[in-house]
Formats: C-alpha cells, sequence, structure tokens
C-alpha cells in the first residue's frame, strides 16, 4: 500500500487528494486546489465547502446532555458544485455565450477545457475518495481521533459512528440521541467516523435528480436519461452503465493480467535502464576528461604560440634599438666636442698643401654623409610597433561558440537532379547550418508493385533496404523492379553518431525495362539540316539554304520542311521505355515509333498520313507520333486511345490519362513505352509518369524509335545513370528478334 502513495496526490499540492474532481483529461485534482488554480489564471473564485478538517466543518453545536440542540447541517457535493464557478444567471438572450474556462492541468502540461460552466461540469472521484480511506487507515494516516461534532469541547468525545445522510461523526451516546428508534433517522446509513463525507451516489451535474445511467463512447462521458435524448449524442454509440462498467472492468482486468504476467520482461527492462544509468555516468565522467584534455591542448597550442610572437616581438625589439642606437652614435659625432669636428679642426691647421689634400680627402667624405643625413633626419626604425597588433576576433568568435560536436541535420534531397530511369539517381545537400558529415547513410523501400495494383511484400510496405557509408552527395541504386513506387530517405553521419532523416521522397521507376540507344544520322532524310552531337544523344534541325531559295514563293504556298531521324536500334519483341526532351521553343517536333521499313517509304507529314489519320484504317498503323510543338503537348484523337486496356501499364497511383483531342503543357522529359506483343504505344510524362496518350502501332516487323522535326527544333535522348561516367559505345545497329522470326527481315 505504501507504494500506492504516488497515485494517490494530488498534482497540484502533492498531498493525499481531499474532495477530488475528474478533469476532462481523466486526471483527478482536489477541489481546493483546482479553484485555487483558477484563481491564479484570472477566473473569478467558485464557492466550495468548508475543507473536512477546517472548524468551519464542524457544526456549532451543545453538549448531548443539554434538551435541544440543532440538527446538523447536510450539504450536498453535486449541489455544491452545481452552484460554484462557471454560472451565469440572468443572461441576456443577446448576450454572447460565456467564455470557455481553460485549466492548466500540471500531468498533461496543456490547458484543458472545462466547458462554459467551469468546475460544475466536473463530477466527484468517488472511487478516488474510497482509495484514500483505505489506504488511510491501512497505513496509519488517519490515526488522529476523530472527534463527536455535536458534543462541547471541553468534554468532547471520540467519535465511534458516522451518518452518511447526516454527513457528521457522532459518539456513541450523541448517536443515539440523534438517532432514536422508530423514526426516520433510525434508517440513515451507518459509516465510518469520517470528516470527509461523500454523497451516496453520483447525479448528473445539469439534471439534480437524475442519476447517471448511461455511457457515452464517442464523447467519453457519463450520461442520465435526459442527457441521452440531446442532438449532441445523435448516432454516438450510448451503452448502459452496468455495460460500460464490465468492458472497462474486463480490459483493465487483462491489463493487469498481461503486466504480472510479463514481470520478468519489466525486471530486465528495469536492469537495462539501471545499466544505461551507470553507463551514462561513467561516459559522462570520460566526456568531462575529454572536455579538459581539450581545454588543456588548446591552452599549451595557445601558450605555445605565445612564446613565438613573443620572440618575434623580443628580435624586433632588439633589431630596431641596435639600429636607433647606431644613429644615436652617428649623431652624436657631430657635436662640437665630437671626434670628428675635432679632427677637423686639427686638419685645418695644416699649411703643408699636398699634404692637406692628402689627408683632408677622406675626412671630407665623411663631413659630406654627415651634412646629407643631419638634412635628411629620419628613424632608422620605427618606435611604434603598430605592426605587431593581435586581430584576434575572429579567434574569440570561435571560441565563443566552441560546443560539443553535433550530428549533421537532416538532408534536402534535391528532387530536380533526381531521376529514376534505367537505375535510380539520388541527389542531395546538407543545410547551411549543418554540422558536416563523414558519410551518408540511404535507405530505400518498394511501397507498390504490380501495373495492375497489387501490392508488394508486406501489404504494400516493404522492408528498408541500406546502401551504408556512401561517401559523397549522391547515389546510384540499381536492381530495381520496373512500374514501383520507392520511398527513399537520407541521413548524415559524423563523429557524434546518425542525423536525423530527410523527408521520405517518392520515385516511380519506368513502366518498363529502359532501352538505351543513340540517334542515327545516316538514316535522316534531310542530313544538311540536320545536326547530330558527337555522342549522338542530341539533334537539332536547323532550316537553312532550301528555305531561302523558296522565298520568291512564300506569297504563292506555304513550305515547311520535315526532317525524319531514327534510332539505331530495331525491336521486335517485348516491352521497351525511353525518354527524351524536347526544347521548348521548337516549332514542331514529333516523338514516337514506327515500322522500320515504312518510316522512310510513307511518312510525309504534309499528306496527314500520321497516327491522327489512321482513324479510318482497320489495321493498325504502320507508325504512332505525338506532336510537340511550342511548349505544348497535342493529344490526338483516336478510336484506340480513349480508353486503356485492362492490361496495359498505367501509371501506379496517377490517375487516368489526360483526355485526348487537347493540348497539354509540354513536360520536362516526354517518356515513350513500346508493348510489341501487344502493339501499343503510350506515352508518359516522365517525369511523374503520368500516361498522356496511349495508342495502337503495327509491330508486325521490327519497329525503332523515331523522331520528326517540322521547321526549327532540338530534342535530347535522356541519359541512363549507367552511363554517367562511362564513355559511350560507338554506334551501332540492332535488331531484337524472337528465335522463331525470320532473320532475313
Amino acid at each position: 500500500m505504501k507504494s500506492m502513495e504516488r497515485e494517490l496526490r494530488c498534482p497540484v499540492c502533492q498531498e493525499l487528494v481531499k474532495q477530488p474532481v475528474v478533469l476532462p483529461c481523466q486526471h483527478s485534482v482536489c477541489l481546493l486546489c483546482a479553484s485555487e488554480v483558477l484563481v491564479r489564471s484570472g477566473y473569478p473564485a467558485p464557492d466550495l465547502p468548508p475543507e473536512p478538517n477546517s472548524p468551519a466543518s464542524t457544526p456549532n453545536t451543545r453538549s448531548p446532555r443539554q434538551a435541544r440542540r440543532p440538527a446538523p447541517k447536510a450539504e450536498r457535493m453535486d449541489r455544491v458544485l452545481r452552484a460554484g464557478f462557471g454560472t451565469y444567471p440572468g443572461r441576456r438572450r443577446k448576450e454572447g455565450p460565456p467564455p470557455v474556462v481553460l485549466f492548466p492541468c500540471p500531468p498533461c502540461q496543456r490547458e484543458v477545457e472545462l466547458g462554459e460552466r467551469g468546475l460544475a461540469d466536473c463530477l466527484r472521484n468517488l472511487t478516488l475518495e474510497r482509495i484514500v480511506e483505505r489506504y488511510r487507515h491501512t497505513v496509519s494516516l488517519g490515526s488522529v481521533a476523530i472527534m463527536c461534532q455535536f458534543c462541547k469541547p471541553p468534554q468532547a468525545l471520540e467519535a465511534t459512528k458516522g451518518c452518511a445522510d447526516c454527513r457528521s461523526s457522532f459518539c456513541n451516546e450523541c448517536f443515539k440521541l440523534y438517532h432514536p428508534w422508530g423514526t426516520p433517522r433510525a434508517q440513515h446509513e451507518r459509516v465510518p467516523p469520517t470528516l470527509n463525507f461523500r454523497p451516496k451516489v453520483l447525479t448528473c451535474p445539469e439534471h439534480e435528480q437524475e442519476r447517471l445511467q448511461f455511457y457515452c463512447k464517442p464523447c467519453q462521458r457519463l450520461l442520465c436519461a435526459l442527457c441521452k435524448l440531446r442532438r449532441v449524442h445523435t448516432g454516438h454509440k450510448v451503452m448502459p452503465i452496468a455495460h460500460a462498467y464490465q468492458t472497462l472492468k474486463d480490459k483493465i482486468t487483462k491489463a493487469i493480467n498481461y503486466i504480472l504476467a510479463n514481470q520478468d520482461t519489466i525486471q530486465a527492462q528495469i536492469t537495462q535502464l539501471e545499466n544505461a544509468m551507470t553507463q551514462t555516468e561513467v561516459n559522462s565522467s570520460l566526456a568531462r576528461e575529454q572536455l579538459a584534455q581539450c581545454v588543456r591542448e588548446l591552452a599549451a597550442a595557445l601558450e605555445e604560440r605565445r612564446g613565438a610572437l613573443g620572440q618575434a616581438v623580443e628580435g624586433a625589439r632588439l633589431r630596431r634599438t641596435g639600429a636607433l642606437a647606431a644613429q644615436v652614435t652617428e649623431r652624436q659625432s657631430l657635436l662640437e666636442h665630437a671626434g670628428l669636428l675635432a679632427f677637423s679642426q686639427e686638419l685645418l691647421k695644416e699649411t703643408d698643401p699636398p699634404c692637406f689634400i692628402q689627408a683632408a680627402r677622406l675626412t671630407h667624405g665623411r663631413l659630406m654623409k654627415a651634412i646629407e643625413s643631419l638634412q635628411c633626419f629620419s628613424l632608422a626604425a620605427d618606435p611604434s610597433f603598430r605592426h605587431f597588433q593581435l586581430e584576434i576576433s575572429r579567434e574569440l568568435k570561435l571560441l565563443s561558440h566552441l560546443d560539443f560536436i553535433r550530428a549533421p541535420l537532416a538532408p534536402v534531397i534535391d528532387t530536380q537532379r533526381t531521376v529514376a530511369y534505367d537505375q535510380l539517381f539520388l541527389c542531395w545537400r546538407l543545410p547551411q547550418d549543418s554540422a558536416p558529415a563523414w558519410h551518408f547513410s540511404v535507405e530505400f523501400r518498394r511501397r507498390g508493385a504490380g501495373v495492375r495494383g497489387r501490392a508488394g511484400p508486406g501489404g504494400g510496405h516493404g522492408r528498408w533496404h541500406l546502401l551504408d557509408e556512401v561517401a559523397g552527395t549522391s547515389a546510384v541504386i540499381d536492381r530495381l523492379e520496373t512500374n514501383c513506387v520507392y520511398v527513399l530517405r537520407v541521413r548524415g553521419c559524423n563523429r557524434a553518431g546518425f542525423g536525423e532523416y530527410s523527408e521520405e521522397v517518392y520515385l516511380h521507376t519506368p513502366p518498363a525495362p529502359v532501352l538505351s540507344f543513340s540517334l542515327d544520322p545516316r538514316w535522316a532524310l534531310h542530313t544538311e539540316r540536320l545536326v547530330v552531337s558527337k555522342e549522338q544523344r542530341f539533334a537539332r534541325s536547323v532550316p537553312g539554304l532550301s528555305l531561302l531559295q523558296a522565298a520568291d514563293r512564300a506569297l504563292t504556298s506555304c513550305h515547311l520542311t520535315s526532317d525524319l531521324l531514327l534510332g539505331d536500334v530495331a525491336l521486335a519483341q517485348g516491352r521497351h521505355y525511353w525518354a527524351c526532351s524536347v526544347e521548348p521553343g521548337s516549332y514542331l517536333v514529333k516523338v514516337g515509333v514506327g515500322l522500320e521499313s515504312r518510316l522512310q517509304e510513307c511518312y510525309d507529314p504534309d499528306s496527314g498520313h500520321d497516327s491522327v489519320a489512321e482513324e479510318a484504317l482497320e489495321f493498325p498503323p504502320p507508325f504512332a507520333f505525338l506532336t510537340v510543338g511550342m511548349g505544348k503537348v497535342f493529344l490526338p484523337q483516336t478510336v484506340n486511345s480513349a480508353a486503356c486496356c485492362p492490361g496495359d501499364p498505367v501509371g501506379l497511383d496517377d490517375g487516368p490519362p489526360s483526355p485526348p483531342g487537347l493540348a497539354v503543357p509540354l513536360p520536362p522529359r516526354l517518356g515513350v513505352c513500346l508493348d510489341v506483343e501487344k502493339g501499343r504505344v503510350t506515352f508518359y510524362d516522365a517525369h511523374s509518369l503520368r500516361p498522356l496518350w496511349e495508342g495502337p502501332v503495327d509491330c508486325s516487323a521490327p519497329v525503332c524509335p523515331a523522331f520528326c522535326f517540322i521547321g526549327g527544333g532540338a530534342l535530347q535522348l535522356q541519359e541512363p545513370v549507367a552511363n554517367r561516367n562511362a564513355e559511350l559505345a560507338p554506334p551501332r545497329r540492332v535488331t531484337i528478334q524472337s528465335r522463331g522470326s525470320n532473320m532475313n527481315n
């Protein structure tokens, strides 16, 4: 029982609860403590009953031996609460609703809404009061004698009985006097003597005479029969209070049994926590020692640097002092009684010219040098030492910001550079104020799979795969499944450990294996107007001399140049996907596929012989193109493109394709998926893999990617992730056919 004491304490006063009330957050607080908290929060003081152990709780009575004595005054806690804080009598009809009372609950660390009536809506926790009384008697906290409330203080006797109806404690004589046999008072409920009398039953806070008989599960409130009929509880699951009592009792019993059955696990966790606390103390001591060692190393380095700088200052002082001392000696020789002047005066006394000239030449040079030095006097050394001042603002700033190492902040994934193609290329960066990272950890998992919306392993939430110790800020992930959504996240690591994860990004892999090919300039119809890059991944149509020569016919007819360019690969089986980007300023560019044998013979843009003109044909067209121009994509209207076949690939969770017959904005990249067996070609927004248009194409013979330029334009094939740093293979001509097909085609 002693270990249960902390469960019985009020979170405000930290004493055993007295007259506890249940807050909407299910915490119990003393009624007096709750009123004091509300007063400190700025609310008016509610009317409360006197404290059980205060003099006001004991009625002013006379001795039981006197003839008359006043009857005990009975007060019901629910009536006191109902008349207490939160009522607004006499409110006018046009006034606004009363303010909602907010109670700062200490255990929740947040403000709990009590409603308009304040504490009047809070029920008294009678069960907790009974537990506290049993606890007091068990641990002898209630050993103080309870005196009879009807005896005169000098002759007061110890109470032996209590009356729940009279809400008073009596000695034997007073109890017999106030509860004579044969009267209604003799039927009052007898309880042990106490100073804190509880009401017999809980009644509705809003309806005085109604008992609480129902429990609303969504609202988690006890209801009376009248409250159950309110519109607020319409559609709620309301059950009888007996059923709710048994249900909650069974749940608590199961929880207790589960905890009792896992005592070994709890003890093991306690041991683990104690070991962690011990390890925390040891590691903190090591951290303090390392801190002291680092500070000592800084102090030693600073002292060593101070000695070196002091030696530099001392060397400069010696050099400058020596130079100034030599200059002083030189000036002292020019004084009147100095040696040079005295020697010169004695030299002037020589009368023999040859001897004078021979001896005076050197002296004259010294005198002229002294005169020149006298006229152009300057200090031989600067005595200010202004160049020996230390600038320590940067070092002071570094020292003031000296702190323990931090783990890197959550990286930011660059969605513009991240792409899923033949492989997945993930790129990220650290925030500007983040600590540096030694390496990164990349995690990815499969979210969904299947062209028909089938969930992947684990109900669409696969396990995380790890790429550990990634040195740079990018990673390449291979061996991914096609037509799946992958979830990716990154976190950095340094000496302080791993940092937080980045925000998860979702990447959709292509609907089919990626086909890598190059542009074949030899198959172009007008090679003089087509410019193909050296890598054969970029092409540009440049209308030139042919348009200038046709300028004289510009007023009579309109001539557009058409340039056809094919890929260097032909397909005869399987499903394949590739992507390209069209320059937004292009006039007209057609992207698609076609029969290798008929593209150069039949395709003429001026005749309208393309996928749009094949609506009336009973057989699939020999080629299918999607027209791109001036920043738009035109979606053709064909009979077979109105709806996708059930088994055809569509974007996972991307919704239905765009409606045909419209011009939609040009995506950054345009994807093409060819299904040779089904004779279908689907065009995608390669960035989000949202299907744009789908149509039939004749695949009875090898099919190859094709691009047509009408006017000026440019396109770029998307570079495979695997070939980013690898040298491209030379142009080749490949035909993929099944074993049973005719190789002579």
